[in-house]
């Protein structure tokens, strides 16, 4: 099967298919960074906008992470090119003391934190990046070369949510070469950022490695179309898991979890994890849903019945008790401080519960619940306590300013607070 070809971008056909993901969208943002790729995307979303009969309102943020003294001129190229299309444009930049180590990521989560507030004080609520086939082959490498698994090799998706921006990447089929040519027949020079060729870069790395990749069959058609490929299989190992999940999984008011373990070992190995890995997702406080290796490796342990009596890992206690896998909440791990929760207000509580105050009382607190006897549980409850004692220790308690507890864990004893469990 060849590669997939993305969209012919000299036709109007192609340009709607290029952004069909935002079509009906009102305000769109676009990042521009002043380089070809970028430049070529503003291009094409203004030359889609206005094929429309009711086109949307663009709106191009272009940032300086002040890291390099050019980088201001490129901004004021940005907003010269979307003045004379006729685009709305705002130049931001990162301020602040930059970190010595893995700089590349914190400017790219400063990056979407800056333009993800101009956006809102803006209106629009999607921002399109220029990722292309390129970025995503560079991707695919990376992430198999650190041990992803199939989540991880379907590289970066057309839709995403970064640092509660609304993302999306509509180039990821286009080659850069013909983003570059789109830059070039419009008569402008892109700006050329230094870092895109240092090899201190583990990205640059890849891109100065491919073309002899490319040599040996393994170049970025090949490379993007294998993504898709993972990505179907991921979408099917996600379905089997659903499954598996709602059949073998059980959560109480607690936040733990119980799974039946003899259908659990008998799973294929693949959903299993999936599964198992949502789980310490849910119970653990949501702590590092990407940790596949530790997940795979506690897996193993359960099926070949090598699990110690309890094991600690992302957050959660796993032991196996009453022929099922017995998963808490790890007390002293990144718990939250005491939390007034605000009137008409709701908070997340340690990622794993939403708690919601529907009154106007104003001395209402959520905190760790400690240390509780099971009998004062089964007072409060009305039923016979099994939890682990750790799950009981972790879980959120609201008390008004007299100490009545109006909340534990799942439950409500009082009108005025809602509690939810959150799962996804």
């Amino acid at each position: 099967m060849p590669a997939r070809l993305g969209p012919d971008l000299s036709t109007e056909a192609g340009l709607q298919a290029l952004f069909a993901g935002v079509a009906g969208e009102p305000a769109i943002g676009l990042a521009v960074s002043g380089g070809a790729d970028s430049l070529a995307l503003l291009l094409l979303a203004q030359r889609w906008a206005a094929s429309l009969d009711r086109p949307p309102r663009l709106h191009v943020y272009s940032l300086d992470h002040g890291l390099r003294p050019e980088a201001a001129a490129e901004v004021a190229m940005v907003l010269g090119v979307c003045q004379a299309l006729g685009v709305a444009g705002t130049g931001l930049r990162w301020n602040g003391v930059k970190p010595d180590a893995r700089l590349q990521e914190a400017a790219r989560l400063a990056r979407y934190r800056l333009i993800g507030a101009a956006m809102a004080a803006d209106g629009v609520t999607v921002l399109l990046t220029a990722h292309h086939q390129q970025d995503q082959a560079e991707t695919v490498l990376m992430r198999l070369a650190h041990g992803s698994g199939i989540e991880g090799l379907k590289g970066m998706a057309p839709q995403a949510r970064i640092e509660g921006v609304r993302v999306h990447r509509p180039l990821l089929d286009v080659p850069p070469a013909a983003l570059a040519g789109i830059v070039a027949a419009a008569g402008l020079v892109p700006a050329a950022d230094p870092s895109n060729i240092d090899p201190h870069y583990e990205r640059v790395r890849w891109r100065q490695a491919m073309p002899a990749l490319a040599e040996l069959g393994l170049d970025a058609p090949t490379l993007a179309l294998f993504a898709e490929r993972m990505g179907q299989a991921d979408a099917a190992i996600a379905q089997l898991a659903e499954a598996g999940f709602a059949a073998m999984v059980t959560l109480d008011g607690f936040g733990a979890a119980r799974i039946a373990l003899a259908p659990f070992a008998g799973l294929n190995p693949a959903v299993a994890t999936r599964v198992l890995g949502r789980v310490l997702n849910i119970v653990g406080g949501r702590q590092k849903p990407r940790a596949l290796g530790q997940v795979e490796r506690l897996r193993q342990a359960i099926v070949d019945n090598d699990l110690p009596r309890a094991t600690t890992v992302l957050g959660c206690v796993v032991r196996i008790k009453d022929e099922a896998i017995a998963v808490a909440r790890e007390p002293g791990r990144s718990l939250p401080a005491d939390a007034v929760l605000a009137p008409h207000g709701e908070l997340v509580w340690d990622e794993r519960f939403r708690i919601i105050n529907g009154s106007g009382a104003t001395d209402l607190t959520a905190s760790v619940a400690d240390y509780l006897p099971r009998h004062r549980l089964e007072q409060f409850l009305g039923c016979k306590v099994t939890a682990p004692a750790e799950a009981i220790r972790t879980a959120p308690i609201v008390r008004d300013a007299a100490g009545g507890v109006l909340s534990l864990g799942g439950w409500s004893f009082d009108e005025r607070i809602t509690v939810q469990l959150l799962i996804d």
